[in-house]
């Protein structure tokens, strides 16, 4: 009997196939499942990318309905929820109009041109207009328009913005609207099947000003942020995480901690003050051992370099929106270096090398700047004049996984030492902008997952977010109180070296080009920095703490006895102040506290005559009574660096 010809086929998540006759919507799928899994049903992915329930599958693919409870589920929600708000706010406020409003991580947002700002009082209004929408439970319908039609009907709307955006598209591009009841919006989509199914789990957080398209040259625009979640239970758990992380701001840490500051006159960088340069060269030293312990040299290259050689590394293409270019008197047109890789290859270049060279560890402690849209600048996790840590590794293609393997193992052990033991990894693959032909491409990719697999990590896809020049890992650190961060990065990269023309003699005698492995630790200082104050709340580990104790007087009778003791201290390399003030203990000891100084020695008349201190650890309720000597050594041992540990 000659087999049954069928018109597509799906394959699901368990690896089953089902066969239809032709082309089927995400409903119809969801239903031939299980009539429980259509009533849940949101959306569907094809070849892993989402769709409507509504739009056909017209071809043989791997297929996954989505429910609302799924992870897939929050983009979804968020980004329907942005709908909802945008028709909340016009409905409140005719004339308005809106911009771009996508989801983003853990929530959402919406820019709106309108003369007024909006107040707190309005955020609570479009909120309860934005229960009313998901109750109703209007459906989500997609339109196609024709180009010149959409154009004109969103003019005559005075919706200015959403006839730039169509008049920006490519020709070919499909112009599509989704409708929710009387309400619609320029939408590539998808959505869920209706408002009803975002649910109640949002919460409006906050106004910012934002530019038209980032651009400090176009129009200020009104960007309120909102949050959205499954349920109940998740949304109340983020906004506890919000609070929590809004005590732990590390630009209000940097204010009563005296760390550093920031100013108008210096956009984008930082004045570190005594205290915040202590924590930062506290940092730098413990990167600089650990590197030069694992076969690192110390490199510096120049801020200022000729537009020429960043031309030929690619980055001129790539990067010149975002460098700070200058002319000199001769009109030679000159750089502020962006990243210090093309420099590193410079510094390789000099002198003949051999393959016994290799592998070749080149580190430094990069000073960049890059040209970050004033609106996008935030405290220190985003600056325009930050250091990175960044290091390059000149290697043959044979060793590779050997030091990706290395590095890995160095990369964690030092975040363990920063306290950070929860680490994931993402595999980010080749971009669609690259440089490098396909079959180099393969090589590399190849290359990192097997250094991926040597080092016994699991990694998740992060597709299309590789180097221009490379695929990359990039690692993220979990914080205390369950945020994100992505900090190191690990990048195999076949492409710099041949554009600039590096090279080394191998066992034949003949030229060959070395691979350049990129990668850094902690990534900018500055950022890592604000992450770590803003995981220990300013309350450093001891040997981190840019005071790690002060001796505090109970009585001016002990004034010699304290600096005394502060002398000690300092001579077995405590960083210690000495509080001699005319004030209660009290005082001095709340006074420390709220500067998360870590222990106090408090001394007294009786603590002088007995060569003793009262250590108070901050936090604690208690104190301790030791002899001098034991407080010193205890405190001596606590403050070592964990890698000068034996």
């Amino acid at each position: 009997m000659a087999e049954q010809a069928y018109g597509i086929a799906l394959t699901l998540p368990d690896g089953s196939r089902r066969h239809f006759d032709g082309p089927i919507t995400g409903t119809t799928l969801a239903a031939s499942i299980a009539r429980s899994l259509a009533k849940a049903a949101v959306a569907v992915t094809v070849d892993g990318r989402t769709q409507d329930l509504a739009l056909p599958i017209d071809r043989d693919a791997a297929v996954a309905v989505v429910t609302r409870d799924a992870d897939d589920a929050l983009a979804l929600i968020r980004h329907d929820c942005a709908h909802v708000m945008a028709e909340a706010v016009q409905d409140l406020y005719p004339g308005t109009q809106v911009t771009i409003g996508p989801a983003i991580e853990n929530g959402f947002y919406y820019d709106f041109a309108r003369d007024e700002p909006f107040t707190p009082d309005d955020l609570d209004r479009i909120e309860a207009r934005m229960r009313d929408i998901v109750s109703a439970g209007a459906p989500f319908t997609r339109e196609v328009w024709d180009r010149t039609e959409a154009i004109e009907f969103f003019k005559d709307r005075g919706e200015k913005y959403k006839a730039q955006i169509i008049e920006d598209l490519p020709e070919a591009e499909t112009i599509t609207v989704y409708r929710q009841g009387d309400w619609l919006d320029l939408c590539r989509g998808p959505h869920m099947p209706t408002t009803k199914h975002v649910g109640q789990a949002f919460k409006l957080t906050k106004v910012a000003g934002a530019y038209w398209r980032g651009d400090h040259r176009n129009a200020m625009l009104q960007r309120i942020y909102g949050t959205a979640w499954r349920n109940d239970k998740e949304l109340k758990a983020h906004l506890q995480m919000l609070e929590e992380a809004e005590k732990r701001d590390h630009r209000r840490l940097g204010r009563e901690m005296d760390l550093f500051h920031l100013q108008e006159e210096a956009v984008g960088s930082t004045f570190w003050h005594p205290k915040g340069w202590t924590l930062y060269r506290t940092v730098e030293s413990y990167v600089r051992r650990r590197q030069e312990r694992d076969g690192y040299v110390e490199v510096k290259t120049p801020q200022l370099i000729d537009a020429s050689l960043w031309e030929r590394s690619g980055h001129w293409d790539k990067f010149k929106d975002n460098m700070f270019v200058i002319a000199d008197e001769d009109h030679r047109v000159m750089a502020l270096k962006p990243m210090n890789c093309p420099g590193h290859v410079q510094i390789f270049r000099q002198g003949l090398k051999s393959y016994r060279d290799l592998p070749y560890r080149m580190a430094e402690f990069g000073s960049c700047h890059r040209n970050e849209p004033s609106g996008a600048l935030h405290g220190l996790m985003r600056v325009r004049n930050f250091t990175q840590d960044d290091a390059h590794i000149f290697c043959r293609e044979d060793q590779i996984t050997e030091e990706s393997v290395k590095f890995c193992d160095l990369l964690l052990s030092m975040y363990r030492d920063f306290g950070f033991d929860d680490v994931r990894v993402k595999f980010s693959d080749r971009p669609e902008l690259r440089a490098g032909d396909d079959a180099t491409w393969d090589r590399a990719e190849a290359a990192l997952m097997e250094s991926v697999k040597a080092a016994g990590l699991e990694v998740t896809l992060n597709p299309g977010e590789g180097a221009f020049y490379g695929p990359k890992l990039e690692f993220v650190l979990r914080d205390a109180i369950g945020r994100d961060w992505q900090c190191g990065t690990l990048q195999v990269d076949f492409v710099l070296p041949d554009r600039l023309d590096a090279s080394y003699i191998g066992e034949d005698s003949q030229r060959h080009r070395p691979v350049m492995l990129h990668r850094a630790v902690v990534g900018s200082f500055e950022r890592f920095l604000g992450i770590l104050i803003e995981n220990y709340a300013g309350r450093f580990p001891l040997w981190l703490a840019p005071t790690q104790a002060v001796v505090a007087t109970i009585t001016n009778e002990a004034d010699d006895y304290a600096e005394t003791v502060a002398r000690t201290c300092r001579q077995a390399g405590l960083r210690v102040d000495c509080d001699l003030r005319n004030e209660k203990i009290n005082y001095k000891v709340r006074e420390h506290s709220l500067q998360k100084v870590p222990a106090l020695l408090v001394v007294g008349k009786r603590e002088a005559e007995d060569r003793t201190v009262a250590l108070r650890r901050l936090g604690g309720k208690t104190q301790e009574l030791l002899a001098l000597d034991a407080a010193i050594s205890a405190l001596s041992q606590e403050a070592t660096p964990p890698d000068l540990r034996i």
